[in-house]
């Protein structure tokens, strides 16, 4: 018999129980509209730094300019999120995020130097590095705990659907305006906004950690996922399938070039993998939590590199919508696993630290595999961008299926809780 204090319950399992709260509805919502914000500002900077460069290159250049804060930020704005207050934080990272906001829109309007576009972006990177692991760490102040599996999935929900709202509201701005500049007044008007709901919050009091900054309480959230095999190998699963399997930085060249369907298109590309994660994310929320997920973890980022790789080859917009919105239901399986053993295994007193290593290995990926991404185009065409990033995404899995068998054997999450708890 589960007991009450079991986050994974599934005896009267209430899906919207979490969004019941008015912390938790305001927290969720803060984040739909910070991360609609950022994926607009992505798409927007994508659409124009091609039509001003014609260059794959210039594309990834933005995913390594928002890389670098977040690597050498990150691990301190965890120790930060475990010493201060999370929310303080989430409202300076929104701040940094709106003055990246208004910079990108200016330099829009004025056709400023294209060199200055990636320093704006490196500051959003510095927002990201800041926000995020407070972002992650807070939650368990605004939800009991018997609520944290739903709230995790909701969250994912959530993410997804700004994922969707954000590109399509970026690119039906640019072909509305002709230009990119309305879409980053936009995302500057979404982060006001989530200043004023995080600023709502009232999360509970936590014990903060007493250790002052130095580099072996900075490592303190690293050793403790080496030490954890089972976050180790999801985190490392994720990190490499993310970094190798992602097509997004291209879009902007499958859009424009090979299928040849302009900013609105671009827009839905880009929303395609939110749109399948969006409806995995409700079925998964209707649901109790995942049984036998080890596999079920694997057999989903396998699965996301072949769409991957269907998604290089194909040349109709509808099939190429179709796969990349597979790859996003695929991918928010992982994402529901990954982030629930986090959640569940992590201590409170270094909570922040953990949440800054996941960001690293696993936000940073996106930007730094949007990188690679170009790279790999300019030398390769985008073709063979994709197709090879799915295949290498296919034998990532193979080797953490060989290399840690522990996740093979990963069950029900409800046992993973018990585990922690003997």
């Amino acid at each position: 018999m589960q007991t009450s204090d079991d986050p994974f319950q599934t005896e009267r399992h209430d899906p919207y129980a979490p969004l019941k709260l008015t912390n938790y509805r305001n927290y969720l919502m803060g984040g739909i509209l910070a991360s609609g914000a950022a994926e607009m500002q992505v798409v927007a900077l994508g659409w124009e730094l091609y039509e001003r460069t014609h260059s794959a290159t210039a594309l990834g250049l933005v995913g390594l300019a928002m890389f670098l804060p977040m690597l050498l930020m990150t691990l301190p704005a965890g120790h930060l999120a475990d010493k201060s207050s999370r929310q303080a934080l989430l409202l300076a990272s929104q701040a940094l995020m709106a003055c990246a906001s208004l910079g990108l829109a200016a330099l829009s309007y004025w056709k400023g130097p294209v060199p200055l576009a990636y320093a704006a972006m490196g500051l959003a990177g510095l927002a990201s590095a800041l926000g995020r692991p407070a972002r992650g760490a807070i939650l368990r102040q605004l939800v009991p705990d018997h609520l944290v599996g739903s709230a995790v999935t909701w969250n994912s929900s959530g993410w997804q659907f700004a994922s969707v709202a954000g590109p399509a509201m970026g690119g039906l701005v640019i072909a509305l305006t002709g230009g990119a500049t309305g879409a980053f007044l936009l995302a500057f008007s979404f982060s006001i906004g989530v200043i004023i709901l995080f600023g709502s919050l009232r999360p509970s009091e936590v014990e903060r950690a007493a250790e002052p900054l130095s580099l072996s309480s900075l490592l303190v959230g690293l050793r403790f996922v080496r030490r954890t095999e089972i976050m180790l190998a999801t985190i490392t699963l994720d990190l490499f399938a993310v970094f190798l399997g992602g097509a997004v930085a291209l879009l902007p060249v499958y859009a424009k070039d090979i299928l040849q369907i302009g900013p609105v298109g671009l827009g839905w590309l880009r929303a395609a993998p939110s749109a399948g994660a969006v409806l995995m994310a409700l079925t998964l929320a209707h649901r109790p939590m995942i049984g036998r997920a080890g596999p079920a973890m694997l057999l989903a980022v396998a699965g996301f590199g072949a769409a991957t790789i269907g998604f290089g080859l194909s040349r109709n917009p509808y099939l190429s919508f179709l796969l990349l919105a597979i790859t996003g239901a695929l991918d928010m399986i992982s994402v529901v696993i990954r982030s629930t053993i986090v959640q569940v295994l992590t201590p409170e007193s270094m909570r922040g630290r953990v949440s800054a290593v996941n960001s690293v290995f696993i936000g940073s990926s996106n930007e730094l595999g949007g990188f690679e991404s170009g790279m790999t185009a300019r030398w390769f065409g985008p073709v063979a961008s994709v197709v090879g990033g799915g295949i290498g995404t296919i034998l990532v899995v193979l080797a953490v299926g060989f290399a840690w068998p522990s996740v093979r054997r990963i069950g029900s999450l409800v046992d993973l809780k018990r585990l922690e708890k003997a």
